[in-house]
Order: structure tokens, then sequence, then C-alpha cells
């Protein structure tokens, strides 16, 4: 069996140094905030490059408390992606925004800056002021970054606001800078299965504007600066402390964990150059990509998932229905078509497995029998 993840090894080879986190928890009685919670922020902080990290309950919380934090009026526009998890867009609707899609490229399955120029020419040149969107959410799939640069010079250009969505992107960088530091904001999730995964939920807002900073404090904490004073009405949606005290270990090994799954994807690389039945997504040549996920394009997916199932080997689809067509969306009236390049690749992608302690012949193994099956067909 080659599993699609494997936490279970990673969290055995560090499994004192958690136990120690659980330890000095009971024994101090700090499970929420304190300084767990504000050692693992002030290390995250200066891991992505930026002038504060609030730790909040989840990556969907992080989404949501920053767009309100930025002062996200009802009804407001909010720009995405269709081929994302549904944490980016539920975070603008429960912000009270509206949601806005524009298409990914087909190679890269990142947001398409021209397509997202002509969509904001077509906005801002006709209609009423009140459809112009407010701001940006980017997502950095499967570990790179969107093509930041064109983003930012067209959010300048409109007055929007840049909310990164690197849920994915743990240690990724885009022309040398790190996801998380290149918007207004940005989002993570420490969800288990990500590059720095908690072993339980978990998310943080990075950020270097002060305002929205002590916003998402606030809000994660019932709308109070200080005990039972409160600005606003909030919610609960602190970053639990033990889980701050397993993040602050597991982010020491980050970067040595990055680099492993870097060595499985040249490994793949490697085995599918000059497959043309296989595709993998490319990756931009001003990003280094931390390889959340390693992602192909192929036809007869579902047929190769099995296939490899049968062989024992797990696979994972991220993601086979895009938003826009979801039944819960379905009253924004979109019909199929309406962004060709997300719906193709819903139809035709697959995630290998990848993760940090996967053996050089284990991944060869995978690349074979997926080249196998195409050159079978």
């Amino acid at each position: 069996m080659i599993p699609f993840l494997d936490l279970a090894t990673q969290h055995q080879s560090i499994r004192l140094e958690l136990l120690q986190v659980l330890a000095e928890a009971i024994e101090n009685a700090g499970f929420v905030g304190g300084p767990m919670v504000k050692g693992f922020e002030a290390d995250f902080a200066h891991y992505v490059g930026t002038g504060f990290a609030i730790g909040v309950g989840s990556g969907t919380a992080a989404l949501r408390l920053t767009l309100l934090s930025m002062g996200l009026t009802p009804g407001a526009g909010v720009i995405t992606v269709p081929n994302t998890f549904i944490a980016t867009v539920e975070a603008i609707t429960q912000a009270g925004g509206r949601i806005e899609f524009v298409d990914c490229e087909p190679d890269t399955c990142l947001l398409d800056p021209n397509r997202l120029e002509a969509w904001l020419k077509q906005r801002f040149s006709s209609g009423p002021k009140e459809a112009r969107p407010a701001a940006i959410i980017p997502v950095h799939l499967y570990g790179q970054c969107a093509d930041m640069d064109a983003i930012l010079e067209l959010a300048r250009r409109y007055e929007l606001k840049v909310l990164e969505d690197a849920a994915q992107a743990h240690g990724a960088t885009y022309r040398g800078r790190p996801a998380g530091s290149l918007g207004d904001a940005a989002a993570f999730s420490f969800y288990p299965g990500k590059n720095l995964g908690a072993l339980g939920e978990a998310g943080a807002v990075t950020t270097n504007n002060p305002a929205i900073t002590e916003q998402v404090r606030m809000l994660r904490d019932h709308g109070q600066r200080t005990k039972y004073y409160h600005v606003t009405e909030g919610y609960n949606e602190r970053l639990d402390a033990i889980q701050a005290g397993f993040l602050k270990v597991k982010l020491k090994y980050l970067d040595g964990w990055n680099q492993k799954r870097a060595v499985v994807a040249a490994i793949y690389d490697g085995a599918f150059a000059g497959v043309n039945q296989v595709r993998p997504v490319t990756v931009s040549p001003h990003n280094v990509s931390c390889y959340h996920l390693y992602v192909i394009h192929v036809s007869n997916r579902d047929e190769l998932q099995g296939q490899l199932k049968s062989k024992g080997i797990q696979t994972g689809l991220h993601y086979p229905v895009p938003l826009h067509l979801q039944e819960c969306y379905a009253h924004l009236g979109f019909a199929r078509g309406s962004f060709p390049n997300a719906e193709k690749s819903a139809g035709e992608l697959l995630s290998l497995p990848i993760f940090p302690e996967m053996e050089p012949e284990e991944a060869l193994r995978v690349a074979t029998e997926v080249i196998n099956f195409c050159q079978s067909l």
C-alpha cells in the first residue's frame, strides 16, 4: 500500500516534542490563549515575513474574519476562482459578500490575470457602481502562488483589496517572496493534511496592516479588546493553545519537509517527461512550489484512479465538481460551460501521493503504474 498521505509516520518522528507540548499545557492549565499562541504567532509571522500573524480556529475563519476586517460591506463583490475548496467562497457569503467567479488558467489552474482584467474592464465600464467588486481572493492552489504581480497591479488600478488564500501554500514563494506576504492579508489553514498541519483544526491570518490585525484579534474573541469589554459582536474563533504549541514544534521542520516533497515531485516530473498522455499541472518559472499536492491531467481519470487503487496506490480528487456547478450555488445561475477551464480540469485532474516520508522507489512505482495505464489505452 502506498498511502496518499502518511501523517502517522511524520508525527511518530517528533512524538516526544508533541507530547511535551501536551504535558506543558496540562501542567500550566494553558488551554486558551497565552504563551503558546503568542509564541507560534511570532514564529509564523517571522517565517512568512509579515509584521503580524493572528491565530484563529480554522482556515475558513481566517478568510471570513479577514474579509470582515477589511471592511467588506453587505453585498460587495469578491472575486475568486470556481476551482477551489468551498471554504474560499463560504467565507465570502458568511462575511456578507457576493461571490464573483473568474476562470482559471488551463495549465497552472490558477486565477487567470488576463480573464480577470477583461472581467474588471467590463464590470467597471458598464452597470451600476454597486455591482463593482471590492476584493480579490487569489487561491494559491496545490502549493504554488497565483500571478500576484499581475493581480496586485489590477487591484491597485481598480482599488480592490487582495486576500491571499494560502491554505495550500505553506513555504511557497513567488519571485522570492513568501506566500502570505504578498497581498493586503492572507489566510492559512492548518488542517492536519496541510504541509504545516495541526493535530486538529487551526488557522491564521498574516498581514502587515495593524488595523486588520486589531480587528481580526477582536472578532476571533467575541469582539473584545480586553475581557468583558466588547467593541463589537464577534465570534468564538480563537486558536486552541495546544494546537498552537504543536504548530510551533512542526514549523521548525516545515522547510525540510517541503524539500522532501520537492524530491518526490522531481521524480514524478522526470518520469512523466515526454509522456504525452500525462500532463502535470504546470509550475510557473517565478514560483517555488511547496508541493502540497502533485496533480496531473489525464484522460480516463476515473479509470486510472480505479486501476491505481487495485494496485494499492491511494490518490485524491481536488476538486471533481467546480463550485459554480455545486447544488448549494445553483441560485447564482451559472450553467455548464460558464467557466470552461475549471470544468475541463475538474474532469481530468488526479492528485498523486506526495508526502515527506515517501521513498523514491514508491514515487517511481506510482509513476510507472500511471504510465503503464495511460499507454495501454
